[in-house]
């Protein structure tokens, strides 16, 4: 019986030792965890503007400009007489025709001007809108750049504090073990001594 005691002591006691070598390891602080491989963020490369399209000819006014006109030379003889009379009669017409005409060039000439300079206005006013707007969305990379890099250093700053609760925590459990472990080797050297006594 008394065999059987002593083993069971001297396992204790290897127990105990081993749970204060335990111990003592754990008081080391712990390593610090491995940082992870994560490129530095880098800013995305700008993309190459295409090439603008070549604009479309504008329409030819020449040809009208060149044509309003409806006077023509009168012919000679008989055909001359008969034209004069005619022109007298009808000039008024002629004329108005002719004055027609003539704004009806202008009106063509000033609505081609109109359409170009409305289409480079429009064409600014878009240019002026498309850079303000990547100009918006260029910011808004860098922000993210930002939030990424603090976001990560969070993270792993994140991962060292739980490595050291965790650290912490072995520590604090293996002391109890030790602990425990040293409160039954004194339980059972007690037993010994009250039975050698009995």
């Amino acid at each position: 019986m008394s065999d059987e005691r002593e083993d069971v002591a001297a396992e204790l006691r290897r127990v105990g030792e081993e749970a204060r070598r335990r111990a003592i390891r754990a008081a080391d602080p712990p390593a610090a965890p491995p940082t992870l491989a994560t490129d530095k963020p880098r800013p995305r490369p700008k993309d190459e503007s295409p090439e603008p399209e070549p604009a479309p000819m504008p329409p030819d006014a020449s040809a009208v400009n060149t044509a309003w006109r409806t006077e023509h030379t009168p012919p000679g003889g008989l055909r001359g007489l008969l034209y004069r009379f005619l022109d007298r009669i009808l000039r008024p017409r002629f004329e108005g025709q002719q004055a027609f005409n003539a704004r009806q060039v202008q009106l063509d000439n000033e609505a081609l001007r109109y359409i170009d300079e409305r289409f480079a206005a429009t064409h600014r006013h878009y240019d002026r809108i498309l850079g303000l707007y990547g100009r918006h969305l260029e910011e808004a990379d860098q922000r993210h750049l930002i939030l990424q890099e603090e976001l990560l250093v969070h993270v792993r700053d994140l991962v060292r504090r739980i490595d050291l609760v965790l650290a912490e925590g072995d520590r604090g459990r293996l002391a109890l073990e030790f602990a425990l472990e040293d409160a039954r080797a004194r339980l059972v050297r007690l037993e010994e001594t009250l039975q050698r006594r009995l």
